[in-house]
């Protein structure tokens, strides 16, 4: 399933590539609401759920790298900046 077929950004959101470890290849570029959607959608294909998607989302939106990066571990996931727009930097 390509999840981020669907998804859309606007001009003011900043953009996140979210990596799946366990499936080589599998990387989307979003905006920041959408982390947690898509994490979920990944762990619902393996059978789990985890309320850390949420703090996973909200780790990466306000620039809390080292959170980020944990609870990334725990969910095995990566989560990077990919581009910051001018009217989302002002």
């Amino acid at each position: 399933m390509r999840l981020a077929a669907y998804v859309t950004r606007t001009d003011r959101e900043p953009l996140y590539r979210v990596t799946d470890r366990l499936h080589t290849g599998r990387t989307v570029q979003l905006p920041g609401r959408e982390i947690a959607h898509v994490v979920s959608a990944w762990l619902a294909e393996l059978g789990a759920h985890s309320p850390l998607v949420n703090d996973l989302e909200r780790a990466a939106r306000i620039g809390d790298w080292a959170a980020a990066h944990a609870v990334g571990d725990q969910l095995s996931v990566h989560v990077a900046l990919v581009a910051v727009t001018a009217a989302a930097a002002a």
